[in-house]
């Protein structure tokens, strides 16, 4: 990753009022916070050599907490891995890839979430029936964003 895809994260992040970006790739990990006084800081960048840490969780927020209260009905969460612009299909002409009520498999692609220019397809990874859907479509989403709800199989 150069300095000017970074430059484009950092704008994306204010445009946004993104306030926390991590990025994982095979061998790179960056990881930005805006403050309070909307400066922006390089948490933890890693050398290329360095095996990946486990992604920290998100903090809860008000908006987490409501969703976590629905658990009780054995459901899971598929979240968003990056920052980016959730989409349901993979143009507007086309179906969504899964509605309320269809059965996903593990490699089964959900939904698309594009992040600086690149479409990125994003899997179900757990195999289940698809009971919600957490996101309009071509809203912005930001890195651990719960998507879909699910019910493992």
């Amino acid at each position: 990753m150069d300095i000017n895809e970074i430059k484009k994260i950092v704008e994306l992040m204010q445009e946004h009022d993104v306030s926390k970006f991590e990025l994982e790739e095979e061998s790179f990990r960056l990881a930005l916070v805006r403050g309070a006084a909307d400066d922006i800081k390089m948490v933890s960048p890693l050398p290329a050599a360095s095996p990946l840490p486990a992604a920290a969780p998100a903090p809860a927020t008000a908006a987490a907490a409501a969703p976590a209260a629905e658990e009780d009905d054995g459901s899971a969460e598929i979240k968003s891995p990056i920052v980016g612009t959730f989409y349901r299909s993979s143009s507007p002409d086309s179906d969504a890839f899964v509605k309320v009520g269809d059965t996903v498999d593990k490699d089964t692609v959900v939904c698309i979430v594009e992040a600086m220019k690149v479409m990125n397809e994003i899997k179900a990874e757990v195999k289940g029936k698809i009971t919600k859907i957490l996101v309009e479509n071509a809203s912005p989403v930001v890195y651990g964003q719960p998507l879909f709800k699910i019910i493992p199989q």
